[in-house]
């Protein structure tokens, strides 16, 4: 039973089951990246004499890849929040706005991993550079998944409109998204500002 005043993406039964089903998808999620955490701090002193964080990891890069990624989040929900309103010209602005800062988000990243192996650090090097490289590849394949799900759904925008149907699939590759920002947070503390203090 819905109101009027239940958001358009929880309209029907579906959407609901869709949404409920991708919260148990997240969950298998949480799993995954925790295990890949537990395994990168099994192997983070084994550097096997090649370079450790505090030697590779450069904090203002890191900082603006934070923002890019933590901003991203902020224009999603801005997105959502036109989406509720019916504003097609907003929601499609602001994902936009996010798919842009995604993929500066992943420019950076992929500049860093460059930066990573001149520095002698690629993913043979040793234990911490194998739980790493791992870590942040799966995170930043994730964001990757992320750009082009999202960039497929606005096709489906521009074509439908926002309908019950669109809004639910916005609604939850926002969610998604959000996820994604999360796991960069514990990426962020646990990886890079421990590493650069180790």
């Amino acid at each position: 039973m819905t109101s009027h005043t239940t958001p358009l993406e929880y309209k029907s039964h579906q959407s609901q089951m869709n949404i409920l089903g991708f919260w148990v998808f997240l969950g298998a999620e949480i799993v995954l990246f925790a295990t890949l955490f537990a395994s990168y701090f099994v192997l983070e002193h084994n550097t096997a004499g090649g370079p450790g964080g505090a030697d590779i990891f450069v904090l203002k890069d890191v900082l603006i890849e934070t923002f890019l990624l933590l901003t991203s989040s902020f224009t999603s929900g801005l997105a959502i929040h036109a989406m509720r309103n019916h504003d097609k010209k907003g929601l499609l602005l602001w994902m936009i706005a996010t798919l842009l800062l995604g993929a500066g988000f992943l420019f950076m990243e992929i500049n860093e991993f460059l930066h990573f192996i001149h520095e002698g650090a690629t993913i043979q090097t040793s234990g911490f550079t194998a739980g790493l490289f791992t870590l942040l590849g799966t995170h930043g394949a994730h964001v990757t998944f992320g750009i082009i799900w999202i960039s497929l759904l606005l096709v489906q925008l521009v074509r439908r409109g926002i309908t019950e149907k669109t809004s639910s699939k916005l609604f939850i590759a926002s969610l998604y998204w959000h996820f994604l920002d999360v796991v960069w947070i514990f990426i962020f503390t646990f990886v890079y500002l421990k590493g650069m203090v180790m």
